[in-house]
């Protein structure tokens, strides 16, 4: 796929979708406005933190694109989120109403968007709007080798605790209610633990496969 393809997608899909997916997961969730926010604003609000991070801070990953931050595109969160936020949708099925429906949420959630957006970076790193610096880049491996180095788990360890965290919003919903204060506190929790568990596993993996933590770039013939 060619750098021009995704230079279209990220504005042109965002545009549609974002809207889109908002009004389905309102629909999904009854009309109700905090449980419809959970779903969709969770992979938005990811997106421009995390990916943020890696770019500007951590300088591991870095967009090509027309408009940029430095080295990250403005409107990443809502092409990523609005794409997750319509899988997510698309694999949803009926709302949570016990814990085991939290477990197998976050299964299929993780499976699915771990899938599409591995591919979706594979094809990203070849086109060359999206760069990441880390060690397989480093030793001059190829698209696959450099996006499964870091992809599966920011994608499918994110898509875990999407599916967990909106299940658990789904039961309190379907128990007590789910409004402004139940997401005031759910919303937070999910956030952080969707950053903070796939970055702690992606540590440990690096320092296992490459001896060093892969949050910063590396240097080739390093």
């Amino acid at each position: 796929m060619n750098k021009r393809v995704f230079e279209i997608y990220q504005y042109l899909a965002p545009a549609v979708l974002a809207p889109a997916t908002f009004l389905l997961w309102r629909h999904a969730c009854g009309g109700n406005i905090w449980l419809a926010l959970m779903a969709w604003l969770l992979p938005i609000v990811y997106a421009y933190i995390v990916p943020g991070v890696g770019t500007n801070i951590l300088k591991v990953w870095e967009f090509d694109t027309r408009f940029r931050m430095g080295r990250f595109r403005p409107h990443h969160g809502f092409v990523f989120g609005s794409a997750t936020a319509a899988l997510a949708w698309a694999v949803h099925g009926q709302p949570a109403r016990a814990w085991p429906d939290a477990v197998r949420a976050g299964l299929i959630f993780s499976s699915v968007l771990g899938f599409w957006n591995v591919l979706y970076d594979v094809e990203a790193l070849r086109s060359g709007i999206l760069r990441v610096y880390n060690q397989p880049w480093a030793d001059e491996k190829g698209a696959e080798a450099i996006a499964f180095d870091y992809a599966p788990w920011f994608f499918a360890g994110f898509g875990a605790m999407y599916g967990i965290g909106l299940s658990v919003a789904e039961i309190f919903a379907s128990r007590a209610g789910f409004g402004a204060g139940e997401f005031a506190f759910t919303f937070p929790i999910t956030l952080s633990a969707a950053m903070a568990l796939p970055v702690l596993g992606y540590r440990r993996r690096s320092f296992k496969m490459h001896g060093h933590s892969g949050c910063f770039p590396v240097r080739r013939g390093a």
